[in-house]
């Protein structure tokens, strides 16, 4: 009697499609972003229930700073050797230890160890995810993966600070719940992680890339150098909300509630991110100009409302802000992913990122040190100054450009 053989049963991958793994990767963007400001609102009340000044707010400040920007420096390519999946697993995993350690923090030593290494994990995932992205996009829409990078951090720095601000003022345990909830969403996140498909072949050089340098390609230096001037405008202004902005609520404008902390950093970010979406169609160096100018214009507005203790004339100059940190970022970020070779996306992210958290943090631990010794009243407004300047100056940077692009 014949048999007849069985047909193998058919294995079904496990991947995600393309379109569904770059959304989801997308999410995981904005949740990492979300939780790199949740400790904003929460600032405050640390410094209430331990006491520290505004010198140690600002150290806890820096070292996350620490070690985002050394991240950044030393694994910003390494997704480009060894795959953008085990980077990706290795920033969740030491994401999740860092929110451990929030969760459980009873001292300022705890607290710093935490944002330590939320910073190495943010770092490594931030330039990950934005190359991932860009791999991903969809062919019939080119510019998607640049306008998703250029909204993810500022949506997540959102929505990060104002869930964190509500849950802090409505929700029972303000000191932990907001890590928990965040833990189980990074549990949700190593799920993605491990079903999207590989999109980085590997390649030797993966021990050398760990070596800290910052590298652009010689055909792309004048592009970056042109838009360096800008990106410093922005996030130094992003710095200042999230590291010294519940405090200007609370002392200068007598806004102490929590939820209203969140709204600060949200006033900002969010409208960044709206902005973002609303502006994506604008050709790039409109967008550009746009940014630099509402930067000036929105920092003197901010400036003036804290001068006069004015809470309408302070929340308008940070929309304004906003719209302008919104059209910077959409413009550096969709810039770069056009530019960008596939092999060259995780390091040239690294050198956009580097250089934003650097302004995003340099200036503000200059502040907080400066808020100690001088007061927080005069150190706003001078740090207000400062970033209408340099908006003005990446506005003068951006005509010179391309000025000098047309007699090229």
């Amino acid at each position: 009697m014949t048999t007849v053989a069985e047909a193998p049963p058919v294995v079904r991958s496990r991947r995600l499609s393309g379109p569904v793994a770059f959304a989801a990767i997308a999410a995981v963007f904005v949740t990492f972003a979300a939780a790199s400001a949740a400790p904003s609102p929460l600032y405050v009340v640390y410094q209430h229930l331990w006491g520290f000044s505004a010198t140690t707010l600002t150290v806890i400040f820096a070292v996350y700073v620490v070690g985002l920007i050394g991240a950044l420096l030393m694994l910003g390519a390494l997704s480009d050797h060894i795959g953008r999946r085990p980077v990706l697993a290795g920033a969740i995993a030491l994401e999740v230890a860092s929110l451990a350690l929030f969760l459980t923090a009873g001292d300022v030593t705890v607290l710093l160890a935490a944002r330590f290494l939320q910073g190495i994990a943010t770092g490594a995932a931030l330039t990950t995810l934005g190359a991932a992205l860009v791999d991903l996009n969809p062919p019939h829409a080119p510019g998607r993966a640049g306008l998703v990078n250029g909204i993810a951090p500022t949506a997540g720095l959102a929505v990060g600070a104002l869930g964190c601000g509500a849950l802090v003022q409505f929700a029972p345990e303000p000191t932990h719940l907001i890590w928990a909830l965040l833990l189980a969403a990074m549990v949700l996140a190593a799920v993605v992680v491990a079903r999207i498909p590989e999109t980085s072949e590997r390649r030797p050089g993966a021990v050398a890339s760990l070596s800290p340098k910052l590298g652009v390609p010689a055909r792309l230096r004048g592009d970056m150098l042109a838009l360096t001037p800008i990106i410093i405008a922005s996030w130094a202004i992003g710095g200042l909300y999230l590291s010294l902005g519940g405090s200007v609520a609370a002392t200068e404008l007598g806004l102490t509630n929590h939820l209203i902390g969140g709204l600060v950093v949200t006033l900002l970010c969010g409208t960044g991110a709206i902005a973002s979406f609303a502006l994506r169609t604008l050709p790039t160096p409109r967008v550009l100009t746009l940014a630099a100018t509402l930067l000036t214009i929105g920092s003197v507005i901010t400036v003036a409302g804290v001068e006069w203790s004015n809470i309408a004339l302070a929340a308008a100059g940070t929309v304004i802000s906003g719209v302008g940190f919104g059209a910077s970022a959409l413009a550096t970020f969709g810039t770069l992913a056009v530019l960008a070779a596939p092999h060259e996306r995780g390091e040239l992210f690294a050198v956009a990122l580097t250089i934003s958290y650097t302004a995003f943090s340099v200036p503000a631990v200059i502040a907080g040190f400066a808020a100690t010794s001088v007061g927080l009243h005069r150190t706003t407004l001078v740090y207000g100054l400062v970033v209408a300047v340099l908006a003005a100056l990446a506005l003068v940077a951006q005509k010179a450009q391309r000025t000098t692009s047309r007699i090229a």
